[in-house]
């Protein structure tokens, strides 16, 4: 078997069908950082500067941002971070239910 640099796309494609849960095993850094932004924007999960510095990574790797725009947005978040108030862990009281209206009797 080649060494992993050497394998092609059709050959990982077989191995990751013959090896249950091999791919959660190889899956990219970067792959989890976007699954999680999705989530974050969507309000579903949590978005941390480990997950943004990883995309931004990657970002200035593929020459999507230069490297001077990727410290500026971390520094942004960072900055955005330090005045956000910690998230509480108690759980928020519910809003208390209105009762309702009652009929005034009418005197005859």
């Amino acid at each position: 078997m080649p060494p992993p640099a050497e394998l092609g796309g059709s050959q990982i494609s077989s191995l990751l069908e013959a090896l249950p849960g091999i791919a959660s095993v190889l899956r990219s850094p970067v792959a989890d950082a976007l699954v999680k932004a999705i989530r974050g924007a969507a309000g579903l999960g949590e978005f941390t500067v480990d997950d943004a510095e990883e995309l931004i990574r990657y970002a200035v790797r593929r020459g999507l941002i230069g490297p001077e725009e990727g410290d500026r947005v971390l520094a942004d978040i960072q900055g955005a971070l330090k005045r956000k108030p910690p998230k509480s862990t108690a759980r928020p009281k519910p809003a208390a239910k209105k009762k309702p209206a009652t009929k005034k009797k009418s005197r005859r």
